[in-house]
């Protein structure tokens, strides 16, 4: 099956323009507080609201076509009744970050997670309402994503399964906008400081080192959130706390960040300099207002968790799986402890780099003790990825400097942020993140990626800050477009040079049709939930004694492990 690319282009922009209806639904409908919220953060509101609709309802519906038609046809309605809240700057600027973006989404191979489990679990969801116990069909089922559930939404007439990466398009471009946006309310005030460098080190990697879309899956969304969390974060430190709308957006964002990957639980340390900061802004009445139930985004806020937690458990039978203590045994369809434990093992075992496509440490349990893999994970990861990632990072450090270094002009009246003890506080819970992230699972994906780069650009934008010409806001605009053309010209450089690769080795033309390959090891799973359906039907209707595999209690089929 092709897709003609203006057909693709026109249901790209449909699915972008009805999320953020749902963003401005959201905010009429549940803020409660008329709270005004940028066109990028609205964005990320509608994939909040998308990802609790498209659970809630999966409970009870398949999402086929006509359940996602009424979906994604109510928000384009409400984004067309709404659209004049935005002046035509704001849609314009809008409509060409995902025009630009629309390239990444060219795409004729996805990463391998995608057909071994990403593609067949969010089929799933599009073919059957929830069913118990799915995870003993395949591993990756055991680790269901929120990413899977709004992706299932964009199951559509024509386009069919071709939009199951509009998940990942959504958090990136809604990131862009929401920061150009910040970048553009510091020259509206004549503000520049080490946030205004920050955020255009963060417009800059997302860019750069996540070019590539089909390579997102449910590992790089999420950590592009940490980012626009963590700056969240800075913000009200850097307002000393006036800054009021801190509060909504650290519980939807820090909710999204979970029910990406459960694992970024670890992320509510951070609760600790808020609580911190609250008291030190006189703002202890805060606490209160925020984590309670009158509050409508702590409530969905706690929604959302639930629905997570609650997804690994009639997965798995566990909570977080593989967390052996989250896990109770005592279900039909429950994951065994010693299996759950040695899958632990394995994960631990893999991201030091024990175990790859073509190898494996002999002895396992001994490899990931203490640091007896360090060595190993030194050789065959860190001068393979990590080498070159932090290599990237200094030439993107290096240029910032050239671009913004000003010798003659050095900003003395600015009170360095490096005696700062809440920006401290913040960047020692980043150290300690860091800290669990390379003793337990040392891989770039596993929040790497962000952790080192803002260990390396808080304290570089802090330095930086002191050479910004904060009385002369032109010579910082023209820095700005010049990095903006930079970034922007290497992400379409790398993405057309991607395109033409993969077009030369499969052989079809993206500039006329589009569609990711495909093969039936996509639908594997599909096929043993349909033939094991039928088994249960027949048995069901032959009247005598039969034994299925299934269970169906409830309206739900069950599938017990054993």
């Amino acid at each position: 099956m092709e897709i003609n690319i203006i057909t693709f282009f026109l249901f790209y922009f449909l699915i972008i323009f009805s999320t953020l209806g749902y963003g401005i639904f959201f905010i009429k409908k549940f803020s409660g507080k008329n709270e005004k919220f940028s066109i990028g953060f609205t964005g990320i509101l509608g994939v909040f609201f998308l990802i609790i609709l498209s659970i809630s309802s999966h409970i009870f519906f398949n999402h086929s076509l006509l359940h996602n038609s009424v979906i994604l046809l109510f928000g384009l309605f409400y984004f067309i009744k709404n659209i004049k809240i935005y002046s035509k700057k704001n849609l314009l600027i809008f409509i060409l970050f995902f025009l630009v973006l629309f390239f990444a989404t060219l795409i004729k191979k996805n990463h391998d997670d995608f057909s071994y489990y990403h593609f067949p679990y969010t089929y799933y969801i599009v073919e059957y309402p929830l069913m118990i116990g799915i995870g003993k069909f395949v591993h990756g089922f055991r680790t269901p994503s929120s990413m899977f559930y709004l992706n299932s939404i964009f199951y559509l007439p024509i386009v069919k399964y071709y939009m199951f990466n509009m998940g990942a398009v959504m958090i990136m471009g809604f990131a862009n906008i929401l920061i150009f946006e910040r970048i553009s309310i510091s020259f509206k005030k004549n503000k520049f400081d080490y946030l205004f460098i920050l955020n255009l080190l963060i417009f800059s990697f997302i860019n750069i080192f996540f070019y590539r879309l089909g390579e997102h899956g449910t590992d790089r969304s999420p950590q592009i959130l940490i980012l626009l969390f963590i700056l969240e974060l800075l913000y009200f430190i850097n307002y000393k706390g006036i800054y009021k709308q801190f509060y909504p957006n650290f519980l939807v964002l820090l909710g999204l960040i979970i029910s990406f990957k459960p694992f970024y639980i670890l992320y509510l340390i951070f609760t600790l300099p808020i609580f911190i900061l609250m008291k030190k802004y006189k703002q202890k009445d805060k606490i209160y207002e925020i984590f309670n139930l009158k509050n409508k985004f702590f409530i969905l806020f706690c929604y959302l968790i639930f629905l997570t937690f609650s997804l690994y458990f009639v997965n798995t039978g566990c909570l977080v799986y593989p967390v052996s203590f989250t896990c109770f045994e005592n279900f039909s369809w429950s994951i065994p402890i010693d299996q759950v434990k040695a899958m632990n093992n394995w994960y631990e075992q893999w991201s030091k780099a024990g175990a790859g496509p073509n190898f494996e440490v002999e002895n396992r349990d001994i490899y990931i003790q203490n640091f007896n893999w360090v060595n190993n994970w030194i050789d065959k990861y860190f001068f393979n990825k990590v080498s070159d990632f932090i290599l990237g990072m200094i030439l993107l450090l290096f240029i910032f400097f050239v671009i913004f270094f000003t010798k003659s002009k050095k900003n003395k009246s600015i009170k360095s942020n490096f005696k700062n003890k809440y920006i401290g506080l913040v960047y020692v819970t980043i150290f300690l993140l860091f800290f669990e992230w390379f003793y337990n699972h040392p891989a770039l994906r596993y929040g790497g990626y962000i952790l080192v780069f803002l260990i390396f650009c808080i304290p570089f934008s802090i330095f930086l800050e002191k050479y910004l010409v904060s009385n002369n806001s032109e010579i910082l605009k023209k820095k700005v477009i010049i990095i903006f053309i930079l970034v922007l010209t290497i992400f379409l450089t790398r993405n057309t040079s991607r395109i033409i690769k993969e077009n030369s080795i499969y052989e079809k033309l993206s500039l006329y049709s589009v569609n990711y390959l495909m093969d039936e090891s996509y639908f594997r799973i599909d096929k043993q939930f349909k033939s094991l359906e039928k088994n249960y039907i027949e048995c069901k209707n032959t009247g005598i004694k039969c034994e299925s595999p299934i269970k169906k209690e409830f309206g739900l089929y069950i599938f017990p492990y054993k």
